[in-house]
């Protein structure tokens, strides 16, 4: 016993002498060890980092990102302990998420490329709608790997004997510590000499649990326990596929509705969380999109959203309510390079009640750290590699108001130099877009580095105002524009005006569906359409006014024309003659935008500004006979926004 003590004594007593040099010594190899890993995960790629904290209330932070190889070589798992993400590899299709008890919340019954994937509708010139083209990869690769956060890779070369779209294709997927769900971006890539392709669309889709998502949200107003997949097959098509009258659906409440994806169409400015809710467990799926610069045709490009499926959609690029009057033409080997995303697919748990209210708040979490400082992709500025732009946009119509005014509310964006106007036909290029103040103050930031026009439209104000100068953003630079002062078309005094030029037709009359032919989600919203009785003739719109004089000494009178869409149609103008031989003015064919087939609002945007001579007009009561000549179909036809008629300049 007495040598036992002393050895103990021996020992604790060596342990006090030498305890700061073990410290020191466990200290020095904790710092070495930690740097090795560090440099070992990040390669040669320097991550960028905030604090990991934005998701912090659903956070696991005992739980470190892990990516995990189960034995299957085909597919590689990234988890962080809340979400755990399944790829196949080196493919790169989401085949599985599972998220609070549930193995897999996207649909298991579908094979493993139909569950959560990217595609494209592609095809050469001259040639019909062509394949989707799911943009397969070929190599995976890891980015960067810690605790914090995994990124990871799946890339494509394309090749001249490739049979798929021309394209180098890179998709990445990011999963943080303490992120309830994951996100992922894709750059995508032409170079130049490639061959010409046109490409109609490019979108993200996510097909989900039948059995477990049956309520969709879009917004706080239009929301819903939906039909199933299996109701639109047992259903009847309408005049359009998409639409399907519910004649024998799962649910007997929905018999008699009419299905239509393109009922849950949203404009990009307001399309920044979507998704569903499954009641049991109680678990929400979201599609969380933080920022517009990726996508096309500028803040009020319609596009889908959700649908019955369940489907979750990210639409980065689309014709939908444009036709092919959006650019999409890749033409004498254009090179061309876009980074898409990121995106953010969100999931949450708790009560269904407050699902909604939560992704709702996630998503301000997500358009507030725009643009983001994790992600490693060169091809993806930082906030300190952008730019921005402030100025004022101030009104100058002398017949409205002797004084200039404010272009309150104003929508001013940059995107790629063009024409005044082009913006919306532009799906090329990155766009940057905000809503001025009452006073037609702006600023636009985290403008990416390039040469862009500014661009401006205002709400109650006909037509389009172009910057006259060409806008170079430099890394770090604030540019002042100043004040800047807009001349709407203008000849004359307004003699009378029909609408409002906000680029809709809201204020216009558009029909009632029938009984038989409704989503009871909009039986109180106006912008329903249906499609009469398959007998189409030309139709003609008279509009009567007085004009006490014709006022023939200063010159011509102006006939202001704005359409808010236009599909495989042709507007004639006449005045006071229906039958004459030769219209006063014809817009010939125009617009391809579909939007009275898909329940919108508007398409695309037409202006025309048109001159009257007074001969054609007379004293006292005159017509105006607005023909619109095609009649291929039921919907084609155009959209009013605005009609004004101008005396002569001077009056």
């Amino acid at each position: 016993m007495e040598k036992r003590a002393g050895r103990q004594y021996r020992c604790s007593a060596w342990r006090r002498r030498n305890l700061p040099i073990l410290f020191l010594f466990f200290f020095f190899f904790f710092l070495v060890f930690s740097g090795a890993a560090s440099a070992a995960g990040n390669g040669k790629t320097h991550a960028r980092r905030i604090n990991p904290g934005r998701n912090s209330s659903r956070s696991n932070s005992g739980f470190g990102v892990q990516l995990v190889r189960r034995g299957d070589p085909q597919r590689v798992t990234i988890d962080n302990g809340i979400v755990a993400v399944t790829f196949s590899s080196p493919d790169g299709d989401v085949i599985g998420i599972k998220y609070k008890g549930i193995d897999n919340v996207l649909e298991t019954l579908n094979d493993d490329d139909n569950r959560g994937y990217w595609d494209v509708v592609w095809s050469k010139p001259g040639d019909q709608r062509g394949p989707f083209d799911k943009l397969r990869a070929t190599d995976f690769r890891v980015v960067m790997q810690d605790d914090e956060q995994i990124e990871v890779s799946f890339t494509k070369k394309w090749e001249p004997s490739d049979a798929t779209v021309p394209l180098n294709i890179d998709k990445r997927y990011i999963l943080r510590r303490g992120s309830s769900g994951i996100y992922m971006y894709a750059v995508l890539e032409r170079l130049e000499g490639w061959p010409d392709v046109d490409m109609d669309q490019i979108r993200v889709v996510f097909k989900l649990q039948q059995k477990l998502f049956h309520f969709m949200a879009i917004s706080d107003d239009r929301q819903r326990v939906m039909p199933l997949a299996k109701d639109r097959i047992t259903g009847r098509p309408l005049a359009y596929p998409e639409a399907v009258l519910l004649t024998h659906p799962s649910n007997p409440e929905f018999r008699g509705e009419v299905d239509d994806k393109y009922q849950y169409s949203c404009e990009d400015k307001d399309n920044k969380v979507h998704g569903w809710i499954s009641e049991e467990p109680a678990v929400g799926f979201w599609m969380i999109t933080p920022s517009d610069e990726f996508r096309v045709g500028g803040p009020i490009k319609q596009d889908l959203t959700s649908h019955v499926g369940p489907i979750v959609l990210n639409m980065f690029t689309s014709t939908h309510y444009t036709g092919k009057d959006l650019n999409t033409a890749y033409r004498n080997g254009e090179p061309w390079k876009k980074v898409l995303g990121p995106v953010f697919v969100y999931l949450n748990s708790g009560d269904t009640s407050t699902l909604w209210r939560d992704a709702k708040e996630q998503m301000h979490t997500e358009v507030k750290s725009w643009p983001y400082e994790f992600v490693n992709s060169e091809d993806y500025p930082a906030a300190h590699q952008r730019g921005s732009v402030v100025g004022q946009l101030i009104l100058r119509d002398r017949y409205i108001n002797e004084r200039l005014m404010y272009a309150g509310s104003a929508y001013v964006g940059l995107a790629i130099p063009g024409d005044v106007g082009s913006w919306q036909r532009d799906a090329k290029g990155y766009q940057f877009w905000t809503q001025a103040d009452r006073k037609g103050r702006f600023f636009i930031d985290n403008i990416r580095v390039g040469t862009y026009n500014l661009y401006a439209w205002v709400p109650g104000i006909m037509g389009d105002y172009k910057y006259s100068v060409n806008i170079t953003i430099q890394p770090g630079s604030k540019m002042d524009l100043g004040m800047l002062v807009y001349d709407p078309p203008r000849n004359g005094p307004t003699l009378w005006e029909i609408g409002i030029p906000d680029r809709t037709a809201a204020e216009f009359h558009v029909p009632e569906a029938y009984p038989t032919l409704m989503n009871k989600l909009y039986t109180n919203h106006p912008t329903d359409r249906s499609a009469g009785n398959n007998t189409f003739r030309a139709t003609t719109w008279r509009i009567n006014f007085d004009l006490p004089t014709v006022d023939k000494s200063k010159g011509d009178y102006t006939f202001q024309l704005a359409l808010a869409s236009a599909a495989e149609a042709e507007k004639q103008v006449r005045f006071n003659d229906l039958n004459a031989p030769e219209p006063l003015f014809s817009t010939g064919l125009i617009g391809k935008d579909n939007a009275i087939a898909r329940h919108g609002i508007h398409g695309l945007y037409w202006l025309y500004s048109i001159s009257v001579p007074n001969n054609q007009l007379v004293d006292g009561r005159n017509s105006i006979y607005l023909t619109q000549t095609r009649t291929h179909g039921a919907f084609y036809g155009v959209m009013y926004d605005y009609i004004r008629l101008e005396g002569p300049r001077g009056t």
